[in-house]
């Protein structure tokens, strides 16, 4: 697919993603998030992909947050409401995203950009990578999902620190809190994340699926009921049989992703 401010390029199964605005620090303004929609709504349908890496144009950022400048059309609750709607149902479609999408942040992931990182269900960092969810200097609040996710990540008490004061947390600081699952060298990031995805696609495709909308309901009054479900579902399946077999027969699994 085309787009204007995003960047795809499909290798052994991997789309390689990224949002590419980096005069404006890959921040997202409206046309971006729109774009980033229609992408992932193409890749959850997509047969040949089988993983996602998600990253920011040049070295300073992975996305610096939403586009300030669209803000000032903001004049009363019923387009506040629109735009944090809006947003939250886009960032739902990479939560729910049937393919494991990682995010390799390098350089800034603040405010909308720090709202994308969490709505993937991994993140890397780089060394030089710094996470905020700054809104409150703004007189407002995380709107894309942010005051639910950073809770479920960090915990309540910290998740009100770093959204009350504004601060910014370093690499090794986002890895200590469970913020991030990996911080590696700038000139690694995208090496290690594509080392982690292929270990990923070499699973069983349906599994990866189930797993992640098992671990999605986490939490949630139905989340032992769903992973009953998607466990029920798995074992139907032929690479179920193949997985089996090949460890009976204590040989290497050849997986079809049916």
């Amino acid at each position: 697919m085309n787009f204007q401010n995003l960047k795809t390029e499909l290798k052994e199964g991997i789309l390689f993603l990224k949002v590419s605005r980096p005069e404006k620090l890959n921040a997202l303004n409206q046309e971006t998030m729109e774009e980033l929609s229609a992408c992932f709504d193409w890749i959850d349908t997509s047969k040949e992909i089988r993983a996602v890496l998600l990253t920011g144009e040049g070295e300073k950022a992975f996305v610096a947050g939403a586009d300030i400048n669209e803000f000032l059309s903001m004049e009363d609750e019923a387009i506040g409401k629109k735009l944090s709607r809006r947003g939250q149902d886009i960032f739902f479609k990479i939560e729910n995203n049937s393919k494991p999408v990682l995010a390799a942040v390098n350089g800034f992931a603040l405010g909308g950009g720090c709202e994308l990182a969490l709505a993937c269900h991994m993140r890397v960092a780089s060394e030089n990578a710094q996470f905020a969810q700054p809104e409150i200097s703004l007189g407002i609040i995380p709107g894309y999902g942010g005051t639910q996710r950073l809770t479920h990540l960090v915990g309540k008490g910290k998740a009100l620190e770093l959204m009350l004061t504004a601060e910014r947390v370093d690499a090794k600081t986002a890895l200590q809190i469970g913020l991030v699952n990996h911080v590696v060298p700038q000139d690694q990031l995208i090496s290690f994340c594509t080392a982690l995805l292929e270990k990923i696609v070499a699973k069983p495709a349906v599994a990866v699926a189930r797993t992640i909308q098992a671990t999605n309901d986490a939490g949630k009054a139905n989340g032992f009921e769903s992973e009953v479900s998607n466990f029920a579902v798995c074992v139907t399946t032929q690479d179920f049989k193949e997985g089996v077999s090949a460890f009976l027969e204590k040989r290497k699994p050849s997986f079809q992703g049916k």
